[in-house]
């Protein structure tokens, strides 16, 4: 009996990778009604990992009060997932560019306090394992507004404690941490980043990203200098020196924030998710892994989820299909990265919005196309 591995990450904007999954099972089970099929929902750190990691793990989602980027109260969910130990939360869901309107948008003042708060109502309900995406980020405070969440005190040279946001951090004169939550010093803190910035000058989070957060030429220069600023604090109060650290430009500099605090761990995000939703023992056996994502484009080889689960599916020979929601320019360049052939649930001119209501059915449909020419070859 063939077993199949169906491990598709979400299609943005329509349905989760466990819609996505049950609705490649059905196109499977036209095929080969008999066979096993091992649903599991991926993804690689930014939008959907929550879900993706709650849904494959029978964990839970939960939701607490926190802070948005400009301070205002907001209901934001986190995930404890199956195992009960593990806690998982994604900034973008209370730090994230897509809370703010158009007009909000000022990384001179948004704040990442709000994931210092999920971070400690992770901590206040027993969980010493924290994984953190920290993709979509509207700040670039470096984590202090995180830090400042969970007790640290940021104290300008006159002891004044500064504000919250990235142009504050200019005024920094010393970092307190005597009030800091102990009980980061017993939890692991595993980080989803996927770019290699340091914390500043021309590849720095204030030049490379500062501008899709809303900086102005000039507003990138003040945010350089108070992330600079930030850096010579932390390594002189702390004795970590994070500014050079691959990643530490993440998020607005919240990856160097959360190596300093939290002492954690930066790895890709798609090997964060694997490993967290066990692909490696849900790959025994297999005799075909599908994957997909809402497009497919030159821009999935950069360890994005469907090529990071083809990588490991390569390693043990086992063939990878793809089907996806439509496909872009440069989606062939997956086929040198282990997925052997790409299929679209889109098949004829249609509308977004006539797309997306058709998801499942052209799913479905692409899927099964795929096994069956899977098995006219007779590599099924």
């Amino acid at each position: 009996m063939r077993r199949i591995v169906i491990a598709p990450q979400g299609f943005k904007g329509s349905l989760t990778g466990l819609e996505i999954a049950r609705a490649m099972e059905t196109g499977v089970k036209r095929v080969w009604p008999e066979c096993e099929t091992v649903l599991v929902p991926v993804a690689d750190g930014g939008d959907g990992t929550l879900q993706a990691l709650v849904d494959a793990s029978g964990g839970s989602k939960r939701s607490t009060t926190v802070h948005d980027p400009m301070g205002r109260p907001i209901e934001a969910q986190w995930g404890t997932l199956g195992d009960g130990l593990t806690a998982v939360i994604e900034m973008a869901r209370c730090s994230g560019l897509a809370l703010l309107a158009e007009g909000e948008r000022n990384p001179l003042l948004t704040t990442t306090y709000g994931v210092g708060e999920l971070m400690r109502a992770a901590l206040d309900a027993g969980h010493r394992k924290l994984v953190i995406g920290i993709g979509g980020s509207a700040t670039n405070d470096g984590g202090a507004g995180m830090a400042q969440a969970l007790g640290a005190r940021l104290l300008d040279v006159r002891e004044r404690e500064i504000g919250r946001g990235g142009a504050a951090l200019a005024e920094l004169g010393r970092i307190d941490l005597s009030a800091f939550d102990p009980r980061l010093s017993e939890a692991t803190v595993e980080v989803a980043c996927d770019v290699n910035n340091p914390l500043t000058g021309p590849h720095g989070a204030s030049a490379v990203y500062g501008p899709q957060k809303g900086a102005t030429p000039d507003m990138v220069l003040r945010l350089d200098a108070a992330l600079e600023r930030f850096g010579d604090v932390i390594e002189s109060d702390t004795g970590r020196s994070v500014a050079h650290i691959p990643g530490a430009g993440a998020a607005g500099g919240l990856g160097a924030g959360l190596l300093a605090f939290a002492h954690a761990v930066l790895r890709p995000g798609a090997d964060i998710v694997m490993d967290a939703v066990d692909l490696e023992g849900k790959l025994d056996g297999a005799d075909l892994v599908i994957v997909g994502e809402g497009q497919m484009d030159g821009s999935t080889v950069f360890d994005k989820a469907p090529v990071a689960v083809a990588r490991r599916a390569r390693r043990r020979g086992i063939p990878v299909v793809a089907v996806c929601g439509s496909l872009g320019d440069g989606y062939e360049e997956v086929h040198g990265h282990g997925i052997s052939a790409v299929f679209s649930a889109v098949r004829r001119p249609m509308t977004l919005s006539e797309a997306l209501a058709e998801t499942p059915r052209a799913v479905a449909a692409a899927t099964e196309e795929a096994c069956r020419a899977l098995a006219l070859r007779g590599n099924g």
